[in-house]
């Protein structure tokens, strides 16, 4: 009998088993803590031992590393659609379209074993940082830019969206970003991937999916709000004022609380918002940190909420001169390592995901 005390949203419900990551105790990939990942490895070293389940040997780096290169070179068919979309399509619905594009040339668009839905991860991980940056330079006026195989892939990856090779504090910036977001358990956009893989379908239509999910303002389009939030407070002394008006009319502040970290930090906050005091060397990012600051200590003091990890990469990404409207492809960019790791996993478990509901509708009528 299903209990009509279910809790909304699955909310704490455990839907399954992974080996990939967890969040128990603090948030590990594959045994590995965020913090040590963080700290000693690469975005692409990361995507490795998701997808492969341990980390790679220089030579399987290597590899791997190539593969990604090779991936940039996406058909110039998907760049003419990415062309031909109507400037007002947002990015994330352009890269939803795009990546469901690329599945009909993928070179092994008609098989679906766990072996060729390796093989189309790895290439959509390197080729959705090109879907992103030729969509974003073509609304600006500008012509996609050729890839640089010399590159790492934070570096090629900013390299693709301004034409500049980035320093090595925005690489390392932005690598760390990407490897907090590459995976997260069962998040609603993780989740409807294993849903797609349970019924024996492909990996494009999983990731295409788990995009239209990410896309969602309760999901990964929450970090596009953060920088208004913070456009809204002048300086530190004001944040008290405007977290108080927030709330008095109702308002969720972005940036704050997670269905998870209810009694601890969200880690990858605590990380990243280190990262943002290094990038912070101008006076206006510090005070921008310094706005953060005091907007943190309000949010706690009266509804006793802690940032979540959209908090800080939004500041990283705005010190990095992105567009906001980037910051949700972005998230997309590193968590597609994590949608294909669990497209498979669950590709290999054979197991439909067919949950029942709780019926609160009318009686049996004549």
């Amino acid at each position: 009998m299903i209990s009509k005390s279910q809790p909304l949203g699955l909310d704490g419900v455990r839907a399954g088993t992974t080996a990939i990551s967890t969040l128990d105790h603090g948030l590990h990939y594959r045994g590995y803590a965020i913090e040590t990942l963080a700290a000693k490895a690469t975005f692409a070293e990361v995507a490795h031992l998701l997808l492969h389940g341990h980390m790679p040997t220089a030579e399987q780096l290597a590899d791997f590393q190539a593969i990604l290169s090779d991936a940039t070179e996406v058909p110039d068919a998907t760049i003419q659609l990415l062309d031909d979309l109507p400037l007002h399509v947002a990015p994330m619905d352009a890269l939803r379209t795009a990546v469901s594009h690329l599945a009909h040339f993928d070179p092994q668009g008609n098989e679906n074993d766990s072996a060729a839905s390796l093989a189309k991860a790895q290439r959509l991980i390197g080729q959705i940082p090109m879907l992103i940056a030729a969509r974003h330079r073509l609304t600006h006026g500008l012509e996609p830019i050729e890839p640089d195989a010399e590159l790492s892939f934070p570096s090629q990856f900013l390299w693709l969206l301004t034409g500049e090779i980035p320093s090595l504090r925005a690489e390392q910036a932005l690598e760390q970003s990407l490897i907090c977001y590459a995976d997260h358990e069962f998040n609603a956009s993780t989740f409807t991937a294993r849903i797609v893989a349970s019924t024996g379908s492909d990996l494009h239509a999983a990731v295409t999916a788990a995009i239209g999910t990410l896309k969602g303002p309760r999901h990964g389009g929450a970090n596009e709000n953060v920088i208004a939030v913070l456009q809204a407070v002048s300086v530190p002394d004001q944040a008290e004022r405007f977290v108080c008006e927030s709330l008095a009319n109702g308002q969720r502040i972005a940036g704050f609380g997670h269905r998870v970290y209810r009694d601890r930090p969200d880690p990858r906050a605590v990380l990243l918002k280190d990262v943002c005091r290094d990038l912070a060397t101008t006076d206006e990012l510090w005070r921008r940190e310094r706005i953060a600051d005091a907007i943190e200590a309000s949010v706690w003091q009266h509804k006793q909420l802690r940032p979540n990890v959209d908090w800080p990469t939004a500041r990283l990404y705005h010190a990095l001169g992105l567009d906001p409207d980037l910051y949700t492809p972005l998230f997309a960019a590193a968590r597609v390592a994590g949608w294909s790791a669990h497209f498979i996993e669950q590709q290999q478990s054979r197991t439909l995901i067919q949950p029942r509901a709780t019926y609160i509708g009318p009686e049996v009528r004549n």
